[in-house]
């Protein structure tokens, strides 16, 4: 029996060969070649003494969760252990990129009574780093509001270049540093003293609409809380991808929610970027890890829902008398894909997998077949991973990885065929990976809208945030679409949950490059800003003008509900779309 304590993938990645692994898009992540060794998620109790004395290098987070970094030979062996509860490999994040002021109902609480500007608020960015040379990011004295910079890429020396405390990456820049560069008078000049830079330019844009002062275009660009402070920590990159991973934004919430502690700060936390794989119910540690972030000091985490709406990555639904066929078309050039099937574990199915070509092969799919199976159609070969279920999820994944023999996946139409043996609930659940690691002509037919959010989003505690488009005032159909509870019939999901919680703009945002001009963007990762830097004013006029003390966490979820306005063409709310409608600060406000 494969080792229960290692997730799914983990358990298939620790038997495929490397030469294997590094032909795949999730199975090869979190493996580092130089040392050999696997950076791994952990839930535990009691101490990790002893694995350190085996050669394993721990850095504890909180709440019973840490990073391990494990030499491949004691990856089973550390699962095995009785402190570890259970064992995740990190996921790769993608950023959910496809007039926001006047429609969220802002103007009625900057230009009167109260006057929220963020003031005295965090607004915590964590995501590709910051230009902080930028005028949007800076006091009318022209010194920063930032008060750290984690930059996660960067390599310390030693001596004042050097991680945050707890920490064992990059490098911590402090408000005097970013200060002492920003007096060089220059760009060149600044980043020889603080050599972080937005490559992207995604984090700076978020940074923007959350809480930039506008200085740079004028009022009318202005961000939602400008005179919030920030805490900005730039997520590292692994050689192996281009992309941040799960570990990297674990490390980042942990640290700024201990510097708003140290600080004695309330903060708004903005994460714009997700991933597909898991069950999107919660089950999965990152999300798990999130409900208990989520506790700590006050704090406020709001999460883009993804651009997954229209990706054609999912499909689900319910088996009936007779085969079920689902088609999924691998475009040209298709190098890497995999495929996961969730199902509730009571339901006993039979499946077939068709290439192309007409070949097809039956998956094995009893329970005495649990664990990796390889099987080759039309020039391609496929790594299955029939799974059980977890101690913190019912559902069971098979996993379907396809490597090509040459340089690329036979392209046309594949079909998985699903009939019922024992059918309980006869729900299933197809996912792909996010739509910006796909070819675009790759994706299913006859694709399902419906609980296409991308993880983190559907943790219970985050206040969830899709797009709408403020020209129609209506639904924008990329932004990931959710549940309500009593429609969702397979999960962990809580009574009385609801996602999204709410939508923001997220359509053609004018939003801050790093050139010091501006540009339009599209997408939840530019909606999500607008909720956070809400959520700071909510805490302003709470915690720091002395309204309201509790002001953070769920509350300032449930007065962002009451307060959200209507959309045009949605009848019944809350709904899956828009959850309880579209962000409306001034009616948010208590009366």
């Amino acid at each position: 029996m494969e080792n229960q304590k290692l997730e799914n993938l983990l358990n298939l990645a620790i038997e495929t060969p490397e030469a294997d692994r590094e032909k795949t898009e999730n199975l090869n992540v979190g493996f580092q070649e130089e040392s050999r060794s696997w950076e791994l998620i952990v839930k535990y109790n009691g101490s990790l003494d002893t694995l350190q004395s085996l050669g394993v290098g721990v850095e504890e987070l909180i709440a019973g969760y840490a990073i391990l970094t494990v030499p491949e030979a004691l990856v089973e062996d550390v699962g095995q252990r009785p402190e570890i509860e259970f064992v995740e490999k990190p996921k790769r994040l993608f950023f959910a990129v496809e007039n926001g002021k006047r429609a969220s109902c802002v103007l009625p609480v900057t230009q009167r009574s109260p006057f929220l500007t963020g003031r005295g608020t965090l607004v915590a960015v964590i995501d590709s780093g910051i230009d902080y040379y930028s005028q949007l990011f800076r006091r009318q004295d022209g010194t920063t509001r930032i008060l750290y910079l984690w930059d996660q890429s960067l390599r310390g020396d030693g001596e004042e270049a050097v991680p945050p405390a707890g920490f064992q990456i990059g490098v911590e820049f402090s408000a005097q540093k970013i200060n002492q560069a920003l007096e060089t008078g220059s760009r060149s000049g600044a980043y020889e003293v603080v050599p972080s830079v937005d490559v992207s330019g995604h984090g700076t844009a978020v940074a923007g609409i959350a809480a930039g002062n506008g200085v740079s275009q004028g009022i009318v660009y202005e961000g939602m809380a400008p005179e919030a402070e920030l805490l900005v920590v730039k997520l590292g990159m692994p050689g192996e991808t281009s992309f941040p991973r799960t570990t990297e934004l674990m490390r980042g919430l942990v640290y700024v929610v201990r510097k708003a502690q140290q600080l004695g700060r309330p903060v708004a936390i903005n994460l714009s970027f997700g991933n597909t794989y898991g069950a999107h119910n919660g089950s999965s540690l990152l999300e798990r890890f999130l409900e208990n972030v989520s506790e700590i000091g006050r704090n406020v985490i709001c999460v883009g829902a993804g651009n997954e709406g229209a990706g054609r990555g999912h499909v689900q639904g319910r088996l009936g008398q007779g085969p079920t066929r689902v088609e999924l078309e691998v475009g040209n050039y298709e190098s890497i894909l995999n495929v996961q099937l969730w199902k509730n574990y009571v339901d006993e199915y039979r499946i077939w997998l068709q290439a192309p070509d007409g070949q097809q092969i039956q998956v094995p799919t009893l329970s005495q077949s649990a664990g990796k199976s390889v099987v080759t159609l039309a020039d391609t070969r496929i790594l299955i991973y029939l799974g059980e279920p977890a101690p913190y999820a019912v559902e069971q994944e098979i996993y379907f990885d396809f490597i090509p023999d040459g340089l690329y996946i036979t392209p046309g139409i594949w079909t998985f065929t699903l009939e019922a043996v024992n059918d309980v609930t006869g729900q299933y659940y197809f996912y792909l990976p996010s739509e910006a690691a796909r070819s675009g002509n790759t994706g299913f037919f006859r694709a399902t809208p419906e609980i296409t959010l991308t993880i983190p989003s559907t943790a219970s505690r985050v206040i969830t945030v899709g797009a709408y488009d403020t020209v129609y005032d209506a639904y924008a159909d990329f932004s990931g679409r959710g549940y309500v509870y009593e429609y969702r019939t397979v999960g962990l999901v809580l009574p009385g949950g609801v996602k999204p919680d709410l939508v923001a703009p997220g359509v053609d945002i004018m939003v801050p490059d790093t050139t010091g001009g501006f540009t339009t963007a599209s997408g939840t990762s530019f909606a999500t800003p607008f909720v956070t830097g809400a959520a700071a004013m909510l805490m302003e006029w709470g915690i720091v003008q002395g309204n309201d003390a509790f002001l953070y966490g769920e509350k300032v979820k449930a007065y962002l509900r009451k307060g959200a306005r209507p959309l045009r063409g949605e009848t019944e709310y809350p709904n899956n779309k828009v959850g309880w409608g579209a962000l409306c600060v001034a009616e948010s406000l208590p009366e």
